[in-house]
């Protein structure tokens, strides 16, 4: 875990983690001694001596990888079994050292490499096996590797540990012997049909990291005690080429396993105290937030979000709503005090244990609410520039549709009139007087017009009487029984225009939609607040979303300072209610 400094990253390790740095460090050199003493308890005249060694080399992989990771995930405990895996092959291989001990421990552990291969495969990614198939396979594999396997020197003074021998039975071990093999190829098929069942339901990025490991691993798991039996005995194969690529192969198999880590099987992590020292080291901007919980959970994929109050739902970073999520991925709820601030998203495929998300969501509660705000204010920001843009693009729409009506309507009347004017000078006198007359109503016409988009632009009885005179105007016109109840005084032009086109939009609206039997207009001024209040009895089911008109008011009472609320249950009517800021 990183913080930046200066342009640089400076690391940020906790208590906690260099413990288990020193504590992994110790598992490391202890792994060298072991491996060490092994090399020097082989027989040097042994010609075998250097594929015996190569043993080794084996062990030192698997402890190396399985450190490597286990140092990467420690809340994972895959990294322990790839060493342990590597524990199981050294126990398997002592008995090359013929010392009586360690010959006997050899011959007992000496299969105990294949059900800790299955046990690694059907443990990745998580590190734990989840279904009971899984686990039922695995039980069967050590069982198989222990208790089929304890006939080899236990009833065979020719095999692998005479000293260990109770009675010489070689029959009853040959038998032993065939069901292990039976059995071992059950059991690998068995874990062939779960890891294929994985694989299918995988998605396309899970299964670009688990098609490889899993075909390489069962690969191995097959070849490694079958190869010397089936294919390079009847060739005639020298066995020790067989036994070398028998450890080739098994060596390969932590190697798939990193090679898994690095395409994205797991990500670097670090413990969760480590995550609050990182915390608390110095503030974290959004982004090295997400990542911190990324690396702590070891899940690249991770998704931080926070709970935006005022829009009632989940947002990104950027303020944008949350996406639908997809099935293969978990939510983790963060609170604090009581408060839903955040959600935690992740892949169930890599983090099993939810209590552990859950717990990481605790640890970084008071940054996430600090970031919930911020992302809230970054959205309200982006709301209030779209609302700016709508209101812009509803003036310029008005302002075309005004010239449109101007150019089309009345300048044409004008123009006509003048035309008539004009003819009307040069007419006979007998036809003057009714020529003069139809112009004349020509003129009260156009004028009649032009009085109409006047009002339709302010309404005469807004400028000259004020508001509550106004929707009076609106409501007398109303198809629908209207009551206007209340009363206002003065207010000032932009807050008696902006209460005027919602009441007016607002008619309009009821007329279209809602088939209603009657409304109710209110009209108070509370305080330095202008109240208004628009319900009706009709089917309601309205919403600010569905169209441009009542998002068209939402946006003015915006831009006005006020509070719009739109409340419009199927079936039992719409109410709107509005508050305009009206004092000095």
């Amino acid at each position: 875990m990183t913080q930046p400094h200066g342009g640089r990253p400076v690391p940020v390790r906790s208590a906690l983690a260099r413990s288990l740095d020193r504590a992994l460090a110790m598992v490391a050199v202890l792994a060298g001694i072991l491996g060490a003493v092994y090399l020097a308890l082989i027989p040097v005249e042994d010609p075998a001596w250097p594929l015996i060694a190569a043993s080794a080399v084996m062990f030192y992989v698997y402890v190396g990888v399985g450190v490597v990771a286990w140092q990467r995930r420690p809340s994972n405990p895959l990294g322990m079994l790839i060493v342990l895996a590597g524990v199981m092959i050294h126990l398997g291989t002592v008995g090359n050292t013929g010392v009586p001990f360690l010959v006997a421990v050899g011959a007992v552990c000496a299969t105990l490499i294949l059900p800790a291969m299955l046990h690694l495969l059907l443990a990745f990614p998580t590190g734990y096996l989840i279904t009971w198939p899984a686990r039922a396979v695995v039980i069967a594999g050590y069982t198989l590797s222990t208790a089929l396997q304890a006939p080899q020197y236990l009833f065979d003074v020719d095999g692998p540990a005479p000293d260990l021998v109770i009675v010489d039975a070689p029959d009853l071990a040959a038998a032993a012997l065939s069901v292990q093999v039976v059995a071992g190829a059950a059991v690998m098929a068995a874990t062939v049909v779960i890891l294929v069942g994985r694989l299918r339901r995988a998605d396309a990025a899970h299964r670009r990291v688990l098609v490889p490991l899993f075909s390489y691993g069962i690969f191995a798991a097959v070849a490694t005690p079958l190869s010397g039996r089936l294919v390079l005995a009847p060739l005639g194969v020298d066995p020790l080429i067989g036994i070398a690529a028998q450890y080739l192969v098994v060596t390969g198999v932590p190697v798939a396993f990193a090679l898994g880590m690095l395409r994205g099987g797991f990500a670097r992590t670090s413990q969760l105290e480590e995550l609050g020292t990182w915390l608390g080291a110095a503030a974290a901007s959004r982004e090295l937030l997400s990542a911190a919980l990324a690396r702590a959970l070891g899940d690249p994929s991770l998704e931080l979000y926070f709970w935006a109050e005022g829009r009632g739902c989940f947002v990104d970073a950027d303020g944008h709503p949350v996406p639908p999520r997809a099935p293969h991925r978990g939510w983790s709820q963060i609170v604090l005090d009581g408060r839903v601030i955040g959600a935690i998203e992740y892949d169930r495929a890599l983090l099993v244990d939810e209590e552990l998300v859950r717990t990481a969501g605790n640890v970084v509660a008071i940054a996430v609410d600090r970031e919930r705000l911020t992302a809230e204010l970054r959205a309200n920001r982006r709301a209030l520039l779209r609302s700016r843009e709508r209101l812009v693009e509803a003036a310029d729409r008005e302002r075309r549709r005004i010239a449109r009506d101007l150019h089309d309507g009345l300048q044409a009347q004008l123009v006509m009139l003048a035309v008539d004017a004009q003819r009307l000078a040069s007419a006979d006198p007998d036809v003057v007087h009714a020529r003069a007359t139809r112009l004349r109503r020509d003129i009260d016409t156009a004028a009649a017009d032009l009085r109409r988009l006047v009002h339709d632009l302010v309404p005469a009885a807004l400028i000259e009487r004020g508001l509550f005179a106004a929707a009076e105007e609106l409501a007398d016109r109303m198809p629908i029984p209207t009551r206007l109840v209340g009363a206002v005084g003065v207010l000032g032009d932009a807050i008696a225009d902006t209460a005027y086109f919602v009441i007016a939009e607002g008619l309009t609206n009821v007329v279209k939609h809602s088939q209603a039997g009657s409304v109710v207009v209110l009209l108070e001024v509370h305080g330095d607040e202008l109240v208004l209040d628009l319900s009706d009895d009709g089917v309601g089911g309205a919403q600010v979303e569905r169209g441009t008109g009542l998002r068209g008011l939402a946006d003015r009472v915006d831009a006005a300072g006020g509070t719009f609320a739109l409340t419009s249950t199927p079936t039992e009517g719409t109410r709107l209610c509005v508050t305009l800021p009206c004092g000095s």
